[in-house]
């Protein structure tokens, strides 16, 4: 259940948020260890991880059900931080922030880069938490933030075809923040997903019952023949912790996980 081997044919990788803004409470972060213990994925990029050594309490409580991950992690300047888990047999290799990808501003969060292997299918992983919020200067941040995070990733693609997934928070609605979808996919090399395969689901539930579909899932265009197509999915772990809707925002998270399944059994680059 907690180990990576290459007997395997697929390996699934989610995002999730954890809700840390103004921190994680020993019973929140207790409820977080029985979602992620179901959602059991190969790799969890993790966002708003407050305080920074939640992550490692989450290893332990994880632990503790017998699902083993190790963790990765690059601190931030601002107290929400950006993460992984992942299983035994998987790399992740040179963790680092994209510089300037928080525009000079030590209160947002800079994307997360890692280089990592899942059996034969490597790739680099840039996990994002964007800024937050509707309005219009919001959405001119996110976009300025997205330049940069769109231009890594063009330059990245020109350099070599290596495969990239772009997950995490994105604060972006699609349909409604279409700048920001333009800037952060470059010269148009991410494909994504979250905005066709999830189309009428919501990732993050609000108050009074309405949700929205902030957060996203990216592979690059051309290459990433990795992803099984139709496998993104919204992980209903409010469902499988046999809790309601409101009961898991009040007492999770207010964001649900995506996951997605790919072919790590041979390299296609």
């Amino acid at each position: 259940m907690s180990t990576f081997t290459f007997g395997h044919s697929t390996a699934k990788i989610a995002a999730w948020n954890l809700a840390g803004f103004g921190g994680i409470p020993d019973e929140r972060l207790a409820e977080q260890v029985k979602g992620l213990a179901l959602l059991d994925a190969e790799i969890v990029a993790l966002v708003e991880i407050n305080p920074q050594d939640t992550l490692d309490k989450l290893q332990q409580g994880l632990a503790a059900m017998g699902v083993t991950y190790n963790t990765c992690l690059a601190p931030q300047q601002s107290d929400l931080h950006i993460g992984l888990l992942y299983k035994d047999g998987i790399t992740a290799e040179n963790a680092r922030l994209l510089e300037g990808s928080d525009l000079g501003d030590p209160t947002r969060r800079k994307a997360l880069l890692v280089d990592m292997k899942v059996g034969r299918f490597d790739f680099l992983l840039i996990v994002v938490h964007l800024k937050s919020s509707r309005g219009a200067a919001s959405q001119h941040i996110r976009d300025e933030q997205a330049k940069i995070i769109g231009q890594f990733i063009t330059k990245k693609r020109n350099q070599s075809r290596e495969d990239i997934l772009l997950v995490g928070d994105f604060n972006m609605i699609p349909g409604q923040d279409v700048s920001n979808f333009h800037h952060l996919g470059g010269d148009d090399l991410m494909d994504f997903l979250s905005s066709w395969d999830l189309q009428d689901r919501y990732s993050h539930i609000l108050d009074a019952g309405r949700a929205n579909l902030l957060d996203g899932f990216a592979i690059s265009r051309t290459y990433s023949t990795e992803y099984i197509r139709g496998s993104l999915r919204i992980f209903p772990m409010h469902w499988a912790m046999d809790i309601g809707r409101q009961r898991f925002k009040d007492t999770v998270s207010d964001h649900l996980p995506f996951v997605a399944s790919f072919r790590i059994d041979r390299a296609r680059d």
